[in-house]
């Protein structure tokens, strides 16, 4: 295959179609906006959560307690789950990911102490459970925080 040979595949770029050009196209004039009102004016519509002037649902809600914007979230992982890597593996986010053990790092990984390690691993993560760290000195690896 050559550059000159590649091509999208059938029906995946889609002309687009142009309103408002005369009548015997089938959407002329209105260009499908109808008669007037807002939603026909140019840079018309409301702005999302607009509820036409109802108290909108995020001003009904309550409102309870503090919200922290600042707050640290740890993606976590259980020492039980780093029994998949070999002795000797140096364990970090990216090789967590590559494991399939997490999807995102979120703020940072915690290792969490719920299971049993076998293996001798060492393990690089932003914070570990006390209990954790020391199933992983135990287990003769070591707890590294990043």
């Amino acid at each position: 295959m050559k550059l000159n040979e590649l091509y999208p595949v059938p029906g995946s770029n889609t002309k687009s179609f142009r309103v408002g050009r005369g009548h015997g196209s089938g959407n002329g004039k209105t260009a499908g906006k109808g008669h007037k009102g807002q939603n026909a004016r140019s840079g018309g519509g409301v702005r999302p959560g607009f509820e036409g002037g109802q108290m909108p649902l995020q001003r009904r809600l309550p409102k309870r307690g503090f919200h922290n914007i600042f707050r640290t979230q740890y993606a976590t992982v259980n020492v039980s789950a780093l029994n998949v890597f070999e002795d000797g593996a140096v364990v970090d986010a990216q090789a967590l990911i590559n494991a399939g053990l997490l999807k995102k790092t979120l703020d940072g990984v915690k290792i969490l102490g719920n299971g049993e390690l076998t293996k001798k691993i060492t393990v690089e993560a932003a914070a570990f459970s006390a209990s954790a760290k020391q199933k992983i000195e135990e287990a003769g690896g070591k707890a590294e925080v990043k």
